[in-house]
Formats: structure tokens, C-alpha cells, sequence
């Protein structure tokens, strides 16, 4: 088979082994138009040089998920696109949030890939970590997980918190992979399995895992983004950590039984002190009603009326069946798919 790769700053024709996996790198971007150059860059050389070494098919590519961005994201992907073979863009219809691009991503790569590697688009992953991926890929792991050495580049806040949140899980019963984020490789077997999980609130990171298969992990160290500002502010870290509890675990209910079974003992007692208080003439007219009636009954009602809703919220989402994305535009290139899929019978 005939492809063309890049070589010394030309394309040149080479006929390569087809036997060697086609690998595609998902990519999600939102606002990224300062990094997405640099990355297009670095993601580049590492497939021409995996390409090179017949570590992977010669049509592999990396694809950028545009998640309705409001800058030049997209312009500068369909640019790219144009210039350079190995990579190609999906632009969402709007804004569908991190985990919705990287399942656009995924569910089109898997169409036509014998594996998938995920990362983020600001190259604080670091890219060099794809060869081991590889490796380990060739040597037959299903899933391999991109691990956090070390947490430097972090502030001290989202440190301990991310520490505090793994924690709480796997109290929860969740599965995870500590400091591991969206920086995995998947192969066919295990994105076919993926696929198959619907959720409407669909956690990746605590789904993966589920998968079973054969697994392993490969360390690196955390970087410093290389441009632009991160796109996880608090806010949305909260949403996140919070749609994770909620859409794997009830315990948060459980909690809220047991809380209202101590605060129905702690009331108990704090009315037997009242009414000694109030026999010996040591409270104050009212005082009594209004510490048990609003602060500890009124107080732990409006907590579990809003853990409970979480969950109503999470139903009635699931109810809709409403698509997790849309896609508007594709450089995807139809013809290798169907060529693709042809070859391996899909």
C-alpha cells in the first residue's frame, strides 16, 4: 500500500506495511487557538516518527474536537487539516463540554482505529509519554492509563483537593486511577465496550476501569501549559467532582440517613436539656422551638431535599435520551474510512 508520510519538511510518497495499527489521537479543544499550533506541532512529530519506526500505520492521525469554541479554533484546525495529512478536525455544533468532545472524538475514531490515545490540547501531558503507549499496546495491554509522577505544576489547593477527591471515591466504592486524567490509550476491544455505556451523565474516568481487560499504566511528569489560560476553573472542578459522586455512587443518600438518624438523637437530647432549662427558668421564652424547629430540623431537611434532587436530576436527563453531541462540520477524510472498514470487516 501506497501513503504519504512527512519527511524533512516535504511529503513523500513511501509504501509502508498496512499490518501496522492505525492509531488516532483525540484531541478536545475549546478556546485553544493560542497552544494549537505548537500542539499540532509536537503531536505531528511524534506520529511521524512512530510512522517512521512501523510502530503505526502511515494513515493514522491526530483528530482536534472543536467543542464550539468563540475564537479561531476551528478556523486554524481546518487550516491545518488542509496542510497536513496526519491531522484531522470535528467541530461540534456548540459547547458540550470536555467530556462530550472527548466522546465525539472517540466514538468517530473508533470507526476506523485499531487504537485511540485521548490528551489535552494545552501539552501538559507530556506527548514523548505516546511511545511508551505504544509499546505497551504492541506488548498487548487493552488500556493503557498516562499517570501523574508528581503533581508540581499544581497549586496547592487543586492538589489536595484532586488528592481528597480519589480518596472520597474509593470510599464510595469508585474505581479510579489516582492522578490519572483523560490520558489513556484504548484499543478496539476496549473503545467497542466503551460505546456501549449510554449514560446521559457519562463519568469516563470511573467508566474506564469498569472495562476490566488488561490494563497497565505509564508515569510522566506533569508540565506547565504552554499558552492560554486553563479551561477548569473551580467551578466547573466542583460539577465535575460532583457529577462523578453522583453518577456512581448513592452514598450520598446513605449520608444523608444516617446524618438525619444523628440529628434525630442530637435533637432528642438537646430537648431533654431544654426542658431542664426550662423548668429551672434558664432559657428564654421561644428559644427552644426555634433552635429545634429551623437551625437543626429545617437545616438538615433542605440538605437531603438538594442530595436527593441531584439524583431526580440525573433521572430526568436519562429520561430525555437527548444525544450527548452534535457534530456540525468534519475534515475526516470518508474514503480511508471506508477503505478501512471494508479491510477489517467492520
Amino acid at each position: 500500500m501506497i501513503n504519504i508520510i512527512y519527511f524533512k519538511n516535504e511529503w513523500a510518497w513511501e509504501i509502508l506495511d498496512t499490518q501496522d495499527p492505525l492509531l488516532t489521537i483525540v484531541v478536545p479543544c475549546y478556546n485553544e487557538e493560542a497552544v494549537l499550533d505548537e500542539t499540532t506541532k509536537e503531536l505531528s512529530n511524534v506520529m511521524f516518527q512512530l510512522i517512521k519506526n512501523h510502530k503505526i500505520n502511515a494513515s493514522s492521525t491526530v483528530l482536534l474536537v472543536d467543542d464550539g469554541s468563540k475564537d479561531k479554533t476551528w478556523s486554524i484546525i481546518e487550516h491545518t487539516a488542509k496542510t497536513n495529512p496526519l491531522i484531522q478536525g470535528l467541530k461540534l455544533s456548540r459547547n458540550f463540554g470536555h467530556q462530550g468532545a472527548l466522546i465525539a472524538g472517540l466514538e468517530t475514531a473508533r470507526q476506523y482505529s485499531d487504537c485511540v490515545i485521548s490528551i489535552d490540547a494545552d501539552l501538559q501531558d507530556d506527548v514523548s509519554a505516546i511511545y511508551k503507549f505504544i509499546d505497551k499496546y504492541h506488548e498487548g495491554y487493552d488500556i493503557v492509563f498516562g499517570v501523574r509522577d508528581k503533581r508540581e505544576t499544581d497549586t496547592f489547593f487543586k492538589r489536595n483537593t484532586a488528592l481528597f477527591f480519589y480518596k472520597l471515591m474509593g470510599k464510595m466504592g469508585v474505581r479510579l486511577v489516582p492522578n490519572h486524567a483523560d490520558y489513556r490509550l484504548m484499543n478496539k476491544r476496549a473503545l467497542d465496550e466503551f460505546v456501549k455505556y449510554q449514560e446521559e451523565n457519562l463519568f469516563i474516568r470511573g467508566i474506564i476501569p469498569l472495562l476490566g481487560f488488561k490494563t497497565t499504566k505509564v508515569y510522566y511528569n506533569r508540565m506547565e501549559r504552554f499558552a492560554g489560560e486553563s479551561k477548569y476553573p473551580l467551578k466547573k472542578m466542583i460539577s465535575f467532582a460532583m457529577d462523578g459522586i453522583t453518577s456512581f455512587s448513592i452514598a450520598p443518600i446513605k449520608l444523608m440517613t444516617w446524618i438525619g438518624s444523628i440529628i434525630v438523637l442530637l435533637g432528642a437530647c438537646i430537648g431533654i436539656y431544654s426542658l431542664f432549662s426550662w423548668a429551672f427558668n434558664h432559657t428564654i421564652s421561644g428559644w427552644t422551638s426555634l433552635i429545634l424547629s429551623i437551625w437543626i430540623i429545617g437545616g438538615m431537611q433542605l440538605v437531603a431535599i438538594g442530595v436527593i434532587g441531584e439524583y431526580i436530576g440525573k433521572i430526568f436527563n436519562e429520561t430525555k435520551h437527548r444525544p450527548r453531541y452534535t457534530i456540525e462540520q468534519s475534515t475526516v477524510d470518508q474514503i480511508l474510512t471506508d477503505q478501512y472498514r471494508e479491510k477489517v470487516k467492520i
